[in-house]
């Protein structure tokens, strides 16, 4: 008792050091690996409910099971005292479970009403249930009465009493008829909360004599009925208007109790007439807008769920009609039967550990707390000196084995009570790792990552972690060690990844458990599916490209609308893209897609918009008609996601051109009426086609017919001409206006004329149906004013226009004068004349023609006769023009003719006339003949036109060394009857380039190229190898020798016998492309070209210039051995192998002086061997 009295006044100082050495609480892993063989006290894991009303026609099952170590023993109390359950053979206990089962069939069930309470019991401690309070549902029946039959005046307010018989649960009520229809609720007539019938005032249509009140009783299912009630409503002396009173609740306040968490409703009928509206408020408060409230029968009813202490207040219900209001103030209490702050939670402690238990409550009013220990109240408990109790509060101070229990709190008020069970157990467990080993967990890239280490222990284990078993892991950024033992990384990155230790320790033991943490890439979508514009009937497609980690495989999944794909073909998904086919309406929405990887995923929508040529417009009307004008107007019709840009609207005339449609005019894409302008004498009907970006919409319906009256032409014919066909004519032509242009039946044309500048009077004719009309006895091409008009039945049109016309022309009469021709130079010459007068033309002026030949040659004596006569025209009014192209040193004749459209007049004097000389042709050909060590001999032909007095020739030549530059040039000229040179001191076996060109006083002329070798020197240096000598050489050369001679034979037998082997034909047509065939006649090799040989035969010498003529002859650039000399003396080594050949390109197969720059060809060895 002293120590007692000395803890209390110290409490609060005893409390926070005994804080400070308590443990957290240490939850019981569930892994049956763990849990077996570790003592638990018992745990109540599920138990039936504080109140429980059972059906009498069903077993009573009061469910009671626990949990713990041993399993816990079960045991009942009925109101208060031990409940032996098996001394009553209609109780049932399962097996391994506190569960009652009572069969009540053929007993009483009201002998098993009553309170029970459930014990679980090892040998750590005791675990109790709630005080379960099992009642009978009932269902009595309505107490029999008599309904008087109710009489009142139209206007009154009514109330119908139900009056339920007291049910368990209470019943759900209802009015209905005698036909089992429910009467219908309005603002008029309501049923209140206890299922009273309000009238708030009658009328004749409320009588009727079968007004039921029902009562259904939920758990039973039966439906009971009251005696109806029969109500008749007269209208002799209705009642007047009157303001709103309140039928329920009466009075001016009223009051209302609700506990927290409940439903609260409150209820305001009124009666008056006409028939108030009711209206809330609570005061200070304003409206009432919280999401938990919510109104019923027509707001006359206010429920406000889940209620809280907030709710409580005066509440004030407002009924109004146009004659006044009534207020009822409804004063809501909120109290609470007990509700959990805090609830006991089980602890875990090691021997000498101290731990506290919490039970912390509220309610109103304040509830009162006891505690229990294993079911028997503390203070009847056996004494415990390291137990201490406050209020709400026990802690337990250095616990030692064997002090497991299981404490309850106790909390109850007036409205409730609260049990909780929360077990103490007192263990001494080394620690255990739960986590799996080698768990390997992924996150991505700037993710939290999560690292588990589960352990279990008593003392609970310390967790300490390490990165790749060296680097301790500390709390603080970027790591954080939960107080569970988890560590997590706030932002993961890829330099986080690795192996990662977590061991758990305390003062029995240590374990280590090793788990991988892999940080991968982000899946993200780079190309995103775009805004899609398609036409129906076509295809879409939207590109979903992404990026990921290439350890995770995505998976796509595409979405319409955030439902899944329709099941349709056209829809065809790839791993980036997403296509539909053939494109229907039903196809818009928005699509997205979704790339899934198995730690994250990323998404892009894009919407798919279907366009499609706009529907036509409808109802066409025609209004504001007058004799020019009509006002057209129209209804759009579909545009199918694509604006309208304009209106086309067309007309038919169905008097003219019935079933031809012409463009009238166009109106925007916004409007639906436009004003048409008309013509006289036309038949009319519209049509109108919308335009939008895909196309024309069909044309609408016609429109119907509007006739217009007829009138005088509104034009005159277009295209008014007067043109002579033939000497003394003119005819005058025109475009006939068209029957929509007529303006009326009859239409003729009058056509007038007269000669221009001639004093006289206009002449016409009238003429119908024809577009022309010729004036025969013209002067030969004169001026003349002409007019056109047209007419109808109903007038003439507008007065014409003059139009100028010209009679008919004939040829001219007479030649140029004066005809003089300015040489400028060998090939130009300038020809001047006199031009005709006017009147000789006898037409319009064309121009003039200049015939010019070439005679012959100066220094010719007789008349080239193939030369043919040339033509030039000159347009216009001309006296000059130049004769380009002419040929140097000749002699021309000329003549000049005037040109008009109906032909050439007579030709003007000849005129001859010289071209002076110029520079010759090309030499006629330049050969390369007798080749020889140091010399080359060159012939040459006179040009084909020597273009003057041939003066002599000019040569150029110059080497080419085996990298193909270019040496020094040599000149050499010559006279003009030289045609052959012999060049000496040539070096051997080298390239020369030679240019040739012929003169004339005038200069030279262009230049003909050729290219030559010289002979080669047969002389080999003795340090050079022969391969002929060589052994592998003469094998391979002995072996083929031998395959050809046999092929020879064969096909010697074959000609024997009398057959034919086209050898030749069959040759040409399967040759080597590196190799052609030997010659049959005399066993030598033909020509020897390389495929890239044949491509740049003809590519010339660097710094070269191709022949002026632009061909180059076969014995001029072939590379065939026979073009590089005639017969084959000089032509081989000693080996065989040919060393003369170029081929115009960059190789280093040329030779320079004796010396082979490479290993001689094989087939030119064979050659020498054959």
């Amino acid at each position: 008792m002293d120590r007692n009295r000395k803890w209390v006044p110290g409490f609060a100082a005893v409390l926070l050091t005994l804080l400070s050495h308590t443990t957290s609480a240490l939850e019981v892993p569930l892994d049956p690996k763990v849990l077996e063989g570790l003592p638990q006290p018992p745990t109540i894991t599920l138990q039936s409910p504080k109140d429980y009303i059972f059906d009498p026609r069903e077993n009573i099952v009061i469910h009671c099971e626990a949990k713990g170590k041993p399993h816990p023993s079960f045991s009942w109390t009925r109101n208060g005292t031990h409940f032996d359950v098996e001394k009553d053979s209609k109780v049932l206990m399962k097996p391994g479970s506190g569960t009652l089962v009572i069969d009540i069939s053929g007993e009483k069930a009201e002998a098993y009403e009553g309170t029970y309470q459930c014990t679980a019991h090892n040998e750590h401690g005791t675990a109790v249930s709630n005080n379960i309070v099992i009642r009978q549902s009932r269902s009595p029946l309505w107490s029999k009465e008599r309904n008087e039959a109710i009489v009142v005046q139209m206007g009154v307010s009514l109330v119908l009493q139900c009056r339920p018989p007291a049910g368990l649960p209470p019943p759900v009520i209802f009015w209905m008829d005698n036909n089992f229809q429910r009467l219908p609720l309005d603002k008029r007539v309501s049923q209140a909360l206890n299922g009273d019938l309000y009238f708030s005032n009658v009328l004749p249509e409320d009588t009727r004599n079968d007004y039921i009140c029902y009562a259904r009783f939920p758990h039973t299912q039966t439906i009971q009925q009251k005696q109806p009630i029969s109500v008749t409503v007269l209208d002799n002396s209705p009642d007047g208007e009157r303001r709103p009173s309140f039928m329920t609740p009466l009075g001016i306040t009223s009051t209302k109790m609700v506990l927290r968490g409940e439903t609260l409703e409150l209820e305001c009928i009124a009666d008056g007439l006409p028939t108030p509206e009711i209206s809330w408020q609570k005061d200070g408060g304003g409206e009432l807008q919280s999401s938990r409230m919510s109104f019923y029968n027509f707001k006359k009813t206010l429920k406000v769920s889940d209620v809280n202490e907030a709710d409580a207040g005066d509440y004030r219900c407002t009924a109004t009609n146009k004659l006044g209001t009534a207020q009822h103030i409804i004063k809501v209490a909120v109290k609470a039967a007990p509700f959990w702050v805090s609830a006991p939670r089980n602890l875990i402690l090691a021997p000498n550990e101290t731990g506290i238990l919490t039970c912390r409550v509220n309610g109103e009013p304040k509830p009162k707390i006891t505690w229990f220990v294993n079911g028997v109240p503390i203070e009847n408990a056996p004494e415990d000196h390291s137990r201490k109790v406050d209020d709400d509060t026990v802690i337990l101070s250095y616990v030692q084995t064997g002090s497991s229990a299981v404490y309850q709190c106790n909390a109850s008020n007036e409205f409730g009570y609260l049990l909780a069970n929360a077990f103490v157990n007192v263990l001494a467990e080394a620690p255990r790792v739960l986590t799996p080993p080698n768990r390997v967990y992924q996150v991505i890239t700037n993710n939290p990552a999560l690292l588990h280490c589960a352990s279990f222990g008593s003392p609970i284990p310390t967790i300490t972690w390490f990165k790749d078993s060296q680097t301790s892991v500390k709390n603080g950024d970027p790591y954080v060690i939960h107080e569970n033992g988890t560590l997590e990384i706030h932002v993961a990155q890829p330099l986080h990844s690795g192996k990662y230790t977590c061991i758990a320790s305390n003062n029995l033991g240590i374990k280590e458990n090793h788990v991988y943490l892999e940080v991968k890439e982000p899946t993200r979508i780079l190309k995103q599916p775009e805004y899609k514009d398609v036409q129906r009937g076509m295809s879409a497609v939207f590109v979903c490209k992404v990026k990921h980690d290439p350890s995770l495989i995505p998976t796509v999944i595409w979405l319409k609308d955030n439902g899944e794909l329709p099941d349709d073909e056209r829809f065809d998904v790839d791993m980036d893209s997403l296509t539909i086919r053939d494109v229907t309406d039903e196809d818009e929405g928005t699509y997205t897609c979704i790339q899934n990887t198995t730690l994250d995923q990323d998404s892009a929508s894009a919407m798919l918009t279907v366009v499609g040529n706009p529907d036509p417009p409808t109802d066409l009307e025609l209004t504001d008609q007058t004799e020019r004008s009509v006002q057209l107007t129209w209804t759009p019709g579909d545009e199918h996601n694509s604006p309208t840009q304009k209106f086309l609207i067309q007309y038919e005339d169905l008097l003219h051109q019935p079933g031809v449609w012409v463009n009238l005019t166009d109106a925007p894409g916004t409007s639906t009426t436009v004003q048409l302008s008309l013509s006289p004498y036309v038949y009319y009907s519209f049509r109108v086609l919308a335009l939008n970006g895909v196309g024309y919409s069909q044309p609408s319906q016609p429109s119907s017919q509007y006739r217009t009256n007829p009138s005088a032409p509104d034009e005159n014919p277009s295209d008014v001409q007067g043109v002579g066909t033939k000497p003394g004519n003119l005819v005058i032509s025109w475009t006939p206006l068209t029957g929509f242009l007529a303006n009326g039946p009859g239409l003729e044309y009058k056509v007038q004329w007269r000669q221009k500048d001639v004093d006289e009077d206009w002449s016409s004719k009238t003429v119908a149906n024809v577009s022309q009309f010729v004036v025969s006895g013209t002067p030969t091409y004169v001026p003349y004013e002409i007019k056109v008009q047209a007419l109808n039945d109903y007038g003439s049109g507008p007065e014409p226009e003059v139009v100028i016309g010209y009679s008919g022309e004939d040829l001219p009469l007479s030649a140029p004068d004066s005809v003089q021709v300015m040489v400028h130079n060998s090939t130009l010459a300038e020809v001047h004349w006199e031009p005709v007068s006017f009147q000789s033309v006898r037409g319009k002026l064309q121009g003039y023609k200049v015939y010019f030949r070439r005679i012959r040659g100066l220094h010719e004596t007789e008349e080239d006769t193939e030369q043919q006569e040339q033509v030039l025209t000159f347009s216009g009014n001309r006296s000059e023009g130049r004769l380009p192209g002419l040929q140097p040193y000749s002699l021309y004749n000329l003549t000049i003719r005037v040109l008009n459209i109906k032909g050439e007049g007579p030709p003007s004097p000849s005129k001859k006339f010289e071209t002076p000389e110029g520079v010759p042709g090309p030499p006629s050909f330049l050969n390369v003949v007798n080749p020889g060590l140091d010399s080359l001999t060159l012939e040459w032909g006179p040009p084909m036109n020597n273009n003057g007095r041939l003066a002599g020739y000019t040569l150029k030549y110059q080497p080419v060394n085996n990298t193909n530059e270019l040496g020094p040039v040599k000149v050499i000229n010559f006279l003009a009857n030289e045609t052959t040179i012999t060049l000496s001191n040539l070096n051997s076996s080298m390239l020369y380039k030679f240019y040739m060109s012929a003169k004339t006083i005038k200069g030279s002329g262009p230049i003909i190229t050729e290219e030559a070798f010289t002979a080669m020197d047969t002389t080999v240096p003795s340090r050079q190898v022969d391969i002929a000598t060589q052994g592998w050489f003469i094998g391979l050369m002995c072996a083929i020798a031998l395959l050809i001679l046999v092929l020879l034979i064969v096909c010697f037998i074959k000609r024997n016998k009398g057959g034919k082997y086209p050898v030749k034909e069959k040759e040409d047509a399967h040759q080597d492309p590196e190799i052609q065939p030997m010659k049959e006649d005399d066993g030598t090799f033909g020509e020897y070209r390389s495929m890239e040989s044949d491509t740049e035969d003809h590519k010339p010498l660097k710094g070269s210039r191709t022949p002026s003529n632009g061909t180059v002859r076969r014995d001029e650039s072939d590379d065939s051995l026979v073009d590089y000399g005639e017969g084959g003396d000089g032509q081989f080594n000693e080996d065989g192998s040919f060393i003369g050949q170029y081929s115009g390109k960059k190789e280093k197969d040329t030779h320079e002086g004796n010396e082979s720059s490479e290993a001689p060809s094989p087939v030119n060895a064979m050659n020498s061997f054959v």
